[in-house]
């Protein structure tokens, strides 16, 4: 073989390898969650403008593209942010403290142990209306139907 040739045959071996890797490494990305158990103590609680927030997860599981779970404390009076939506559907579940949240265009306020569903692209909002602290925690997930049900702003 002339070193031509061995040039061609090194470089076609690089080239075919490539996919290969690309392969693995999104096999790696897209592993479904396991069966787990995630301590609230462990989850490092990271300073916001309005309170603070646990992310406890962001991944996708066996039969989601993705779930997302974090935990959100408002200080009082504060807003999580302004009233948006988005395509995901979206569950609430109070903690401790007093909430007003948006829900199909009313307020509705409610305390520890409540739940909060919003249903995709309706808008929608969450406020701290106590005088203490409230912690509530957020479940989020996309489906392949997720982003079919997306509406355009």
């Amino acid at each position: 073989m002339t070193k031509r040739e061995l040039t061609l045959v090194a470089l076609t071996v690089l080239l075919m390898s490539i996919p290969l890797v690309i392969m693995a490494n999104n096999q790696h990305l897209l592993a479904a969650l396991p069966s787990s158990v995630v301590e609230w103590k462990s989850v490092k609680a990271t300073p916001t403008k309005v309170g603070e927030k646990r992310q406890f997860l962001d991944t996708p599981t066996e039969t989601l593209e993705n779930l997302e779970i974090h935990a959100t404390t408002l200080n009082p009076g504060e807003f999580a942010h302004p009233a948006h939506q988005h395509p995901e559907e979206e569950l609430m579940i109070v903690k401790e403290g007093t909430v007003e949240a948006l829900v199909n265009g009313e307020l509705k306020r409610v305390g520890p142990g409540s739940l909060i569903f919003q249903a995709p692209n309706k808008l929608h909002s969450i406020q701290n209306v106590g005088t203490t602290q409230a912690t509530y925690h957020v479940l989020k997930w996309r489906t392949a139907k997720t982003a079919a049900s997306a509406t355009k702003p």
